[in-house]
């Protein structure tokens, strides 16, 4: 099964995934460098590097069922590999900062259009602002069926918990054949 983890520059998605996996990840983490300041912003911080293809990970969840996490590059300037890494996934987990929520606009609406149910996980960092769940999804418009849910993309029990939230609700969208 893939998994697509999406989100804006600095969301989380490279942590979410080495989190997760059980192989040593596969990165593609490029130095940030000045030239593209203006692009990456490279203002946030602590935030030195970018994926600029992808992250990998493998989730074994029994002997006979793998969950592949492709981790997303989160600049508009890598939506193309976006769009490529979300074919043949079955979801997407959107990774949000609280204090960038502006810049998650342009992932959820790249996601929508390439018809992806997904689940948006807002990752609490410590800085960030604590903002009410209803707030949040008035300000993202989310559908009342898209599922929003609190991560710490750094700690593996919470980003499990994201990535199983998002595996029920694929669920109920595609019920199990009755045998």
């Amino acid at each position: 099964m893939k998994v697509l983890v999406a989100g804006h520059l600095g969301a989380g998605k490279t942590t979410f995934v080495d989190v997760l996996s059980q192989i040593p990840p596969v990165r593609t983490e490029e130095v940030m460098t000045a030239a593209a300041q203006d692009i990456d912003h490279t203002d946030l911080p602590g935030k030195t590097s970018t994926t600029v293809a992808m992250d990998f990970g493998r989730l074994h969840l029994s002997p006979d069922l793998v969950l592949y996490l492709f981790g997303a590059p989160g600049q508009r300037r890598f939506f193309s590999i976006l769009q490529d890494l979300a074919v043949g996934a079955l979801g997407a987990l959107i990774l949000v900062d609280t204090r960038r929520l502006a810049e998650t606009f342009h992932i959820l609406t790249l996601v929508e259009s390439l018809g992806l149910p997904y689940v948006v996980a807002v990752n609490q960092f410590p800085e960030a602002p604590d903002i009410p769940v209803s707030r949040l999804r008035e300000v993202m418009d989310l559908h009342d069926d898209t599922p929003l849910v609190l991560c710490d993309a750094r700690d593996h029990t919470s980003a499990r918990n994201a990535l199983i939230d998002l595996v029920r609700y694929l669920l109920t969208l595609t019920p199990e054949p009755v045998r």
